[in-house]
């Protein structure tokens, strides 16, 4: 929308030259939030002796809207483009403030008395929601009109904004935890949701650290989340301190044969240095730090102060109660290799019932890989399989394609620095369980990425006639260099092609960026994904939105 110049006595405000005034930003609406930034209306002023003052703004809401769902619509002034964080807006001076519980029209007024300084000045638009809200909703909201002193000024016709109603499934600080990231998310038997995550106690730090494998659950389809479970943690461990014994990189997959659940996650016990040598005697005042993929934080080997360990544990009660964890490091782990651990997200169950967890690790020289482990049996034994690409790739995500192969989409560090051609995802095909991989035509040519996690997952819905369809759905930071633009995307060919006249944004700004996808019902999906509203971000799509 472009801003018609306004006059005024002594003084002249107006758009800048050729640029539009009104940015709608395109972010989740998250319903625990006092408040979110929406539109940003440019107005710059010039010249003149007489003060400048925004007297009233005109907003509109769309016959759409639920407006039992709306709490407040705020509005603040000031001179920095800089988007509008909620933290932000409680040290901003506050314009004026809507109560849209009472309101009696979808045209809103909110008066106010905020000078104009000379330069360009903007002017947020941004609300709060009731509790009431339901997540997977829309808000359509318009800038209509403004007045500057005695002189008004009236919109272009132009259309309404939409924005999505989201949930913040984590924020920082909750139940004690510094950080919630790393993402999985899947559908329980009895349709409840199971999304699993880092819970970093001390820090956003990766490991080592005071880490455990959370698990927040929703009995009404993301609307709403109960308190967080501890489903893995190693506690103190072999006479370490918890911050000696962090568990990370979760990975969810659910048998839909028999409802089973499994959760896999990395142990680390203790701190090997950067040349791979076991620290001795550790304390909780020890500052030493290092990681799996940092220098040699992880080496050959099985044992505990060798190398990091792929735990397991399961539910067979919809992920109410939780095993102990099982070791499946002896079991799957080549001797030589640096590392072998889960890729954060979740995994599958093939047509045949073979359970599939996407994998990752560092081979005998240290270099990453891709490739997944597999079980025959419902669990009780698992097979990792050779690595997906020869170059160096790390966490991925699986579906099963139509004709029976699996597909992996991985990480590719080869991105990093890549802004025009050749950047994009390594994809790779598996006939045999990973015995031999063949790289996929749209592998590193289709799907760009900022060297970030991404999620891919094939839904199965019931079309109105009754037939069966498969869509594969992916989602991750939609950039070559930065992790925002968190975009979901749609193929209705096995992964061969992705039309973006069919591409969601669901987040234009900056998070970590990771994600996980899940049936909610045939009609629904929901993604969670470390956006720029809350650590966790929870989102539900009507599955409509891509398929018509």
């Amino acid at each position: 929308m472009l801003f018609t110049a306004l006059l005024i006595p002594a003084i002249v405000c107006r758009s800048q030259e050729g640029q539009p005034v009104q940015k709608n930003f395109v972010v989740p609406v998250v319903k625990e939030r006092s408040y979110t930034s929406l539109i940003r209306l440019a107005v710059s002023c010039r010249g003149g002796t007489a003060a400048p003052f925004l007297k009233q703004i005109t907003l509109e809401i769309s016959a759409a809207t639920d407006l039992e769902m709306l709490g407040t619509l705020k509005v603040y002034g000031n001179t920095d483009s800089t988007y509008l964080t909620e933290e932000k807006a409680l040290h901003e001076g506050l314009y004026g403030v809507a109560d849209l519980a009472r309101a009696k029209s979808r045209s809103v007024l909110i008066n106010g008395n905020f000078r104009l300084a000379e330069g360009i000045n903007y002017i947020w638009v941004g609300l709060s929601l009731k509790p009431s809200a339901v997540v997977g909703q829309k808000i359509g909201l318009r800038i209509s009109g403004l007045t500057v002193n005695n002189k008004k000024w009236k919109a272009p016709s132009s259309p309404f904004a939409t924005f999505r109603i989201a949930g913040a499934l984590r924020q920082m600080m909750q139940d004690h935890v510094h950080t919630s990231r790393i993402p999985g998310l899947a559908t329980a038997r009895n349709g409840d949701l199971l999304a699993i995550y880092d819970a970093r106690y001390q820090s956003r730090r990766d490991l080592q650290g005071d880490i455990d494998i959370g698990l927040s659950r929703s009995v009404d389809k993301g609307n709403s989340w109960l308190p967080m479970q501890s489903v893995i943690d190693k506690g103190k461990w072999g006479g370490l301190p918890q911050k000696f014994n962090g568990v990370s990189d979760p990975s969810i997959l659910v048998d839909e044969r028999t409802g089973t659940i499994f959760i896999a996650g990395l142990w680390m016990h203790g701190v090997l240095d950067a040349k791979g040598r076991w620290i001795e005697g550790l304390t909780d005042s020890s500052n030493n730090w290092n990681h799996q993929w940092r220098a040699r934080g992880s080496q050959p080997g099985y044992g505990v102060k060798q190398t990091a360990q792929f735990l397991l544990v399961k539910s067979t009660d919809n992920g109410k109660t939780w095993s102990e964890p099982v070791n499946l490091t002896r079991m799957c782990k080549k001797e030589e290799w640096w590392l072998w651990a889960p890729a954060p997200g979740r995994g599958i169950t093939m047509k045949d019932g073979t359970l599939v967890f996407p994998t990752q690790g560092r081979d005998a020289t240290g270099k990453a890989f891709s490739n997944i482990t597999y079980s025959k049996d419902g669990g009780k034994t698992w097979v990792t399989s050779n690595p997906a690409t020869e170059i160096s790739t790390t966490e991925c995500a699986a579906v099963q394609l139509s004709d029976g192969a699996i597909m992996l989409n991985m990480r590719t560090n080869a991105n990093k620095g890549i802004t025009g051609e050749g950047n994009g995802r390594a994809v790779a095909v598996t006939h045999d369980l990973g015995k031999t991989w063949v790289a996929h035509k749209t592998s590193r040519n289709a799907l760009p990425e900022p060297v970030c996690m991404a999620s891919l997952y094939k839904h199965t819905y019931t079309t109105k006639n009754g037939g069966k369809k498969n869509i594969l759905l992916f989602v991750n930071p939609d950039s070559k260099t930065r992790r925002d633009h968190i975009t979901l995307k749609v193929s209705y060919d096995d992964g061969n092609s992705w039309p973006p006249e069919k591409f969601i944004e669901l987040d234009e700004l900056s998070g970590s960026g990771y994600s996980c996808i899940t049936s909610v019902d045939n009609d629904h999906i929901g993604i969670v994904y470390e956006g720029s509203q809350a650590q966790l971000v929870f989102e539900k799509i009507n599955v409509q939105e891509i398929t018509d």
